[in-house]
């Protein structure tokens, strides 16, 4: 007996059909307000200890009240930051992995690495943390006494000058070429393994000047080891009101400063971007992780700031401004 075809009405079947096309985005919704579920892994990318380290730890302990989950840091070092930038990048896209990162990994290092990962159209920007500021500090025996002075006492000796760096590619080297590119002045760039040892020498009158963040320099500035002429900002430091901004002190615009900020992997569903957007913005808000913050020199961005939106403008515009004055500078990667 032969089988029968079986006939269903034709606005039953398009019915049936629509809704199994529907299953998967139904699925992922689903998904998305359920996250999370399980712990959230932060890749930090670089070893334990130095500010990026110690800024998302106390991110992803405030982040667990808004998510209901931990947040467990991943320090995953090498390459200035990019190896780790780099895992985050490959993850899956499911809200499970995220990056944080700050100028130099995110901005600096496309510049002068050939990366295996696009810093814009490889992650989706969850926002804006803080920024470290930066000041033009020197020996306390360097004859100038204020920003203009510098500026003239390096026209006046070509080459003669130094200043400290950790490194090629650094913020100090990167902001020291600023510097050179907007004074039109001239001067030798000494590169140490890190800020302690530059610092040192700063004090002991080994280096004549250096373009560092507070953090670093406000413990050396209050002894009266080193000098200060500026703050490379629009705002003076709340820690060292007393210093004035580069704008006051005769070099307007020159503005520089190492922000943080938070991403995860490209194709994370917008549902739990905005979930974690909303547990950092929270963090941002408490008193105690806006002190702790403000114990390192670190100054929190503004609410408006702190969108998805945000970052990647801003993220944008960094690179913009900054790729064509590293490689001018034919700054490489040591």
């Amino acid at each position: 007996m032969p089988v029968q075809e079986l006939k269903l009405p034709r606005r039953k079947f398009l019915h049936l059909a629509a809704g199994a096309a529907a299953l998967p985005a139904v699925s992922l919704i689903a998904r998305a307000q359920a996250y999370p579920t399980r712990p959230i892994s932060m890749i930090v990318p670089f070893v334990p200890g130095g500010a990026t380290d110690v800024i998302a730890r106390m991110l992803a302990e405030r982040m667990r009240a808004s998510l209901g989950q931990p947040v467990i840091i991943e320090n995953v070092s090498g390459a200035t930051g990019s190896i780790g930038v780099g895992r985050a990048a490959r993850a899956a896209p499911d809200g499970y992995t995220l990056s944080i990162g700050h100028w130099s990994t995110h901005v600096v290092n496309g510049a002068i690495y050939p990366l295996q990962y696009d810093l814009l159209n490889d992650f989706e920007p969850i926002s804006l943390i803080s920024s470290n500021l930066h000041m033009i500090i020197a020996r306390k025996t360097l004859p100038a006494t204020s920003l203009k002075e510098l500026i003239a006492w390096l026209k006046a000796n070509p080459d003669k000058a130094s200043a400290g760096t950790t490194g090629a590619g650094s913020p100090q080297h990167i902001g020291g070429v600023l510097f050179k590119n907007v004074t039109g002045t001239r001067f030798q760039f000494i590169p140490y393994r890190g800020g302690a040892p530059a610092m040192q020498d700063l004090v002991a009158g080994q280096i004549d000047f250096m373009i560092d963040d507070p953090t670093n320099a406000l413990p050396q500035l209050r002894s009266g080891a080193i000098k200060a002429y500026a703050v490379a900002a629009k705002r003076r430091l709340v820690q060292a009101p007393d210093i004035p901004t580069v704008d006051e002190a005769g070099l307007p615009d020159f503005y520089y400063s190492r922000w943080h900020a938070l991403w995860a992997p490209k194709g994370t569903p917008k549902d739990i971007i905005a979930k974690l957007n909303v547990a950092v913005v929270d963090a941002l808000a408490d008193s105690t992780m806006r002190a702790r913050l403000a114990d390192l020199a670190q100054e929190i961005y503004r609410r408006e700031q702190q969108t998805p939106e945000a970052l990647a403008a801003f993220q944008k515009a960094e690179i913009e401004k900054w790729w064509p004055i590293i490689k001018a500078a034919g700054i490489k990667a040591e």
